[in-house]
């Protein structure tokens, strides 16, 4: 394959959302530039006026009875550092975590008449914490998938989606590998969008037309840049992420979703906690209200990801398949 990789950096960080990793860059503040025109105005102070529910009986009683006498819901969210708007990131105080992992989280432990305790740490520690027990629920943009599900219970709350993100008024639209021939295509080097990119850029080969060339950037912000002085044509990368760039500079759009699993399955991100502790039934219940009564349709709203809603809540549906099999 004669596809070209322009490596922008030598220090290569995947742009891993649609991965399930958190990149390490600095948050909202950089995204929006002089005289920017946003999108659905997002709050990003440290007062956040979250929707906390009242308890909800049913879902309650679905608790092991030691969770439910302690009162308590320990919440991990793998954003230490700076974390990945618009789903885990410091508000303008730098300390206060918001966004709308944090928000799902906090609903679910106000339905079931819990205390929430939001935990920051990095994307290692998350998952220490959830084998040992420390944290009783992750909600950090986690993909559910076959191999995590040997030791991990999920509840689906969100589609996995990636987006083609272009220039505003570019005129683009992408639903095909022949529509990104000849174009120079941002990728987070590592990430599941690079693989699902790769295999494009292989079938555009394939059909005769012009090579796609694949680029890599060091942070989010360098790739916005770089699409925003014409020096690509297209990123591919989480959803959560283009639309946020969307909402904070009105400089870009999306032309383009794409599931993160594939074309064969649509990908889904999940509260996580560790398999079989009794907690699942009772996290799917919370979340089941939560849709029933509209506060879920509101939470993704005001972070402007609507578009990545579900229905209903599912209970460790398939996932991405394990490597080889």
């Amino acid at each position: 394959m004669r596809r070209r990789l322009a490596l922008t950096t030598f220090a290569v960080v995947a742009l891993g959302l649609g991965a399930c990793a958190a990149p390490e860059e600095k948050p909202a503040e950089a995204a929006a530039g002089p005289g920017a025109s946003a999108g659905p105005a997002l709050n990003t102070g440290p007062d956040q006026n979250r929707i906390v529910p009242a308890r909800n009986d049913a879902a309650a009683a679905l608790l092991p009875p030691d969770v439910a006498a302690s009162g308590k819901l320990v919440i991990g969210v793998g954003a230490a550092g700076s974390g990945f708007p618009p789903l885990a990131f410091a508000a303008t105080d730098n300390k206060t975590l918001i966004g709308n992992e944090p928000d799902i989280a906090v609903a679910i432990a106000g339905t079931l008449g819990l205390e929430p305790v939001l935990e920051n740490t990095s994307w290692e520690n998350l998952f220490i914490g959830l084998d040992s027990g420390k944290f009783q629920l992750g909600a950090s943009n986690i993909t559910v998938t076959e191999e995590r599900k040997l030791k991990y219970d999920f509840v689906t709350y969100r589609l996995d989606n990636l987006a083609w993100l272009a220039k505003k008024g570019s005129g683009l639209t992408v639903t095909k590998p022949a529509d990104i021939a000849g174009k120079k295509v941002a990728v987070g080097s590592g990430t599941n969008q690079e693989k699902i990119l790769v295999e494009w850029a292989e079938e555009v080969e394939k059909q005769g037309l012009p090579e796609v060339e694949i680029k890599y950037y060091q942070t989010n912000q360098a790739t916005f840049l770089a699409l925003g002085s014409g020096q690509i044509d297209l990123y591919l990368g989480p959803s959560p992420a283009a639309a946020y760039q969307v909402s904070t500079t009105g400089q870009s759009e999306i032309v383009g979703t794409y599931s993160g699993a594939g074309k064969d399955l649509q990908g889904l991100i999940a509260l996580t906690t560790k398999k079989d502790n009794g907690l699942v039934k009772a996290y799917a219940a919370a979340l089941d209200t939560l849709i029933a009564s509209g506060d879920y349709a509101k939470i993704l709203d005001r972070w402007n990801l609507a578009n990545e809603a579900v229905t209903k809540a599912e209970i460790n549906p398939p996932g991405l398949p394990i490597e080889g099999r």
